[in-house]
């Protein structure tokens, strides 16, 4: 048999999976990653234990599995986007926390670049808005803030990257210092035409070009692990940012396809093939996984070089539920919010906007704050329990709405189906509601760990495991379909108060 590891490097912990050739899970394992809040709307976490955890997770499944490192074919990279990691090249080692994509330190910066015109200009070159979330900003804020970094970049010392280049860093010890075209897209320095760094946003940011990574396409080779890492070289043939990843895993290569992520965040979105396109509704405009045009020649049915995708990004999505355990102590564990949530018919009208960190798409509202509105003397913990799971389902039927006009405007569709992973669609209560109020079947793939499996096909795709994406597209299988039930007028009606208490959450910042 010929096996696949993916590393899959989130916000909120580390884990591997080995797979075999048809998308199956043969092993994993997880671990949990510590986040450190220094100051209000300061998000870190600690590079060295993004690579301890990492590592000690990889090690782990291919001891569940019983496999040597030469019995994994390629290693896949998946990872948080837009955190962003700086380090020393001659010794290894980061030159402070990373920064993590909820952090909005940057935010001055950003109103600073918006104040100055520049909002177009950064949005036709990178499909994104000019917003805290990108990895530029906060490059540029290391640059600024930690002792002796400018002097350092500029004299070539230092080297810049998203968690995939930290990772490639350190796995093939010091030997790459790579990244992927879709983790390149996120940073607000990428030309997306061209798929290279943009030395007028270098400049306009005040980024050395020196910092940067070598850009590859997301199915590639990226070197090879040291032999003392994983007990063996094994070839890194695959990455891309989470949610790219996680578009491939679920099989979307076609344009009009889309699908969301219930993670920390919720990021949904929909493939546009070649064509890049803006959005009139605050999407943005993102690459998607591309393979390099080498092995697309060798290939059939390959993406092309160049492949897009619309997205909409909920900065906090299962993180509510994290929050109800660990800020409101209303459960104990995250597994209880959906038994407390069916404790009650309905949430009795109350309505929460958790815009704990400002609001993403398609609002882009920085300075919002999370509101809870339609408290009663009956109003119970069930009820908040409820109004918190059933946010996620707003903001998410928020984005695929602004997302279908969009295809709608450029001559498209709106999307007929949506094809859900990360770790809460397992809740029937949520997926249900989100159904509800799309009015179209949502539904959920056999394998969840979309996310994982999309860099460990790209993996396999760069290590000749699989022709091309119609071999791909014949794996993924449904496991549940979740079809609307809810009369279209009260789902109105419903998204109507959504957006009534989100305009609250805008005057609460």
């Amino acid at each position: 048999m010929t096996y696949l590891l993916a590393l899959d490097q989130g916000t909120s912990s580390s884990r591997s999976i080995v797979f075999d050739t048809q998308g199956r899970i043969v092993a994993s394992a997880q671990l949990e990653l510590p986040q450190i809040y220094p100051q209000p709307g300061w998000v870190e976490h600690d590079p060295r234990e993004i690579w301890r955890t990492q590592l000690a997770t990889a090690r782990e499944a291919l001891a569940k599995a019983g496999l040597a490192a030469s019995d994994i074919r390629a290693l896949g990279i998946t990872n948080q986007r837009e955190t962003t990691v700086v380090w020393n090249r001659a010794t290894g080692q980061p030159i402070h926390h990373a920064i993590v994509w909820q952090d909005r330190r940057a935010e001055p910066l950003c109103a600073q670049l918006r104040d100055s015109g520049h909002a177009d200009a950064i949005q036709r070159k990178t499909g994104l808005r000019i917003d805290a979330y990108f990895s530029g900003s906060k490059l540029r804020w290391l640059l600024d803030n930690v002792r002796g970094a400018r002097a350092a970049a500029e004299r070539a010392e230092l080297a810049f990257g998203t968690v995939d280049s930290w990772l490639i860093w350190q796995l093939t010890g010091g030997r790459r210092h790579v990244t992927d075209v879709s983790n390149a897209s996120r940073t607000m320095l990428f030309n997306v035409h061209t798929n290279q760094w943009d030395d007028e946003l270098l400049a306009l940011l005040d980024i050395p070009r020196a910092l940067m990574p070598e850009v590859l396409p997301s199915a590639a080779d990226f070197g090879r692990t040291a032999a003392d890492v994983l007990g063996g070289e094994i070839a890194i043939g695959g990455v891309a940012g989470d949610q790219q990843s996680a578009l491939f895993g679920q099989a979307c290569f076609a344009a009009g396809m889309a699908k969301n992520t219930y993670g920390t965040g919720c990021f949904m979105l929909m493939h546009t093939g070649s064509a890049f396109q803006t959005s009139s509704n605050g999407l943005l405009t993102t690459s998607a996984a591309q393979v390099s045009p080498a092995l697309a020649a060798s290939r059939t049915a390959q993406p092309t070089e160049r492949a897009y995708a619309m997205e909409g990004s909920v900065f906090v999505g299962g993180a509510v539920v994290q929050w109800l355990r660990d800020g409101l102590r209303a459960i104990e564990h995250s597994g209880q919010v959906q038994q407390l949530a069916e404790s009650v018919p309905d949430s009795g009208g109350v309505m929460m906007v958790p815009a704990f960190t400002g609001l993403g798409a398609p609002y882009w509202k920085p300075d919002a704050r999370g509101t809870i509105t339609g408290l009663t003397r009956g109003t119970t913990l069930a009820h908040i329990a409820r109004a918190a799971l059933e946010s996620i389902a707003y903001q998410s039927a928020a984005l695929l709405l602004a997302m279908s006009r969009d295809a709608v405007a450029s001559g498209g569709a709106p999307v007929s189906e949506l094809r859900v992973d990360g770790g809460a669609c397992v809740n029937n209560l949520l997926m249900q509601f989100q159904a509800d109020l799309l009015g179209i079947p949502v539904v959920r793939p056999a394998c969840v760990e979309t996310t994982a499996l999309g860099a460990a096909y790209l993996a396999g795709l760069s290590s000749g495991v699989y022709q091309g994406t119609e071999e791909l597209s014949a794996l993924w299988k449904a496991e549940r379909r979740f079809v609307p039930t809810l009369d279209r007028s009260r789902a109105d009606a419903l998204m109507a108060r959504w957006e009534h208490a989100v305009a609250q959450a805008a005057l609460a910042g």
